[in-house]
């Protein structure tokens, strides 16, 4: 079991940009007008909807 220093060093806070690493992309979400039609579900929701309501 080691101890510890006697002197301890003090916090070290690397120069900016050199830990991070910048990446643009996008999140894939996309702005729908409020005034459209909602969109069809697919076939699995569809085919869900139609066991629920037997």
């Amino acid at each position: 079991m080691t101890q510890p220093i006697s002197s301890p060093r003090g916090e070290h806070t690397p120069r900016p940009g050199v830990t991070w690493q910048t990446v643009l992309g996008t999140t894939g979400e996309r702005v729908i007008d409020d005034q459209a039609p909602d969109p069809r579900p697919n076939r699995a929701t569809r085919r869900a909807l139609k066991r629920h309501n037997r």
